[in-house]
C-alpha cells in the first residue's frame, strides 16, 4: 500500500507525515508526529479523551481520518500552554483538583477550551453540554465543571 504525503499545522508548527490509507489522525498524531496527550480510549468516539481542535472545532481524533486535516490547523492538549506557563484552563484544572486519573484530562481540556473561545462567559448549563462528550470515572464531573467555570472568570458553585 502507498503512503499518502500530509501536510498541516499541528500546534502553530507546519508538519509534513506520510500516512497509510485509512489512517486515523489520532494514530498520526501519537506515532506519527510524537504528541502523545490525545488519549486512546474507547476508539469508537464514546469517551471524548482523543479530542482535538481542528480550525478551532472540537474533533474525535479517533474518528477523524488523518487526511481530512490536509491544509488545516489542528491544536492538541501540547499545544495550550506557552512554554512552561499553563493554559488558565489547565491552571484552574489544577487548583480545582480536577483530574485524578487524568485519562480523562486531555479531552476534557480540549472540549472546554472549545467552549471558551467561542463563549468567553459560559453558564454551567453550557459547561454541562460542552463536555458531555466526556466521560470521566474518577471526578464526579463537579470539580471539572467548577474549574471551567473558573478559568471563565465565573463563579464556580461550591
Amino acid at each position: 500500500m502507498s503512503k499518502t504525503p500530509l501536510q498541516f499545522r499541528h500546534n502553530g508548527r507546519d508538519v509534513a507525515i506520510f500516512v497509510d490509507g485509512g489512517t486515523n489522525l489520532l494514530v498520526a498524531l501519537r506515532e506519527l508526529i510524537g504528541d502523545m496527550t490525545p488519549k486512546f480510549g474507547c476508539g469508537q468516539g464514546g469517551c471524548g479523551t482523543c479530542s482535538v481542535l481542528i480550525d478551532g472545532e472540537l474533533h474525535l481524533s479517533c474518528l477523524t481520518l488523518a487526511e481530512t486535516v490536509a491544509g488545516r490547523s489542528v491544536e492538541t492538549l501540547d499545544g495550550m500552554k506557552q512554554g512552561p506557563n499553563l493554559h488558565p484552563l489547565q491552571r484552574a484544572f489544577a487548583d480545582a483538583f480536577a483530574a485524578q486519573c487524568g485519562y480523562c484530562t486531555p479531552g476534557m481540556l480540549m472540549a472546554a477550551k472549545a467552549l471558551l473561545d467561542r463563549n468567553p462567559s459560559p453558564s454551567r448549563a453550557d459547561v454541562v453540554e460542552a463536555i458531555s462528550g466526556n466521560i470521566c470515572r474518577c471526578t464526579g464531573y463537579e470539580s471539572i465543571i467548577n474549574a471551567i467555570l473558573a478559568a471563565s472568570g465565573g463563579r464556580a458553585s461550591a
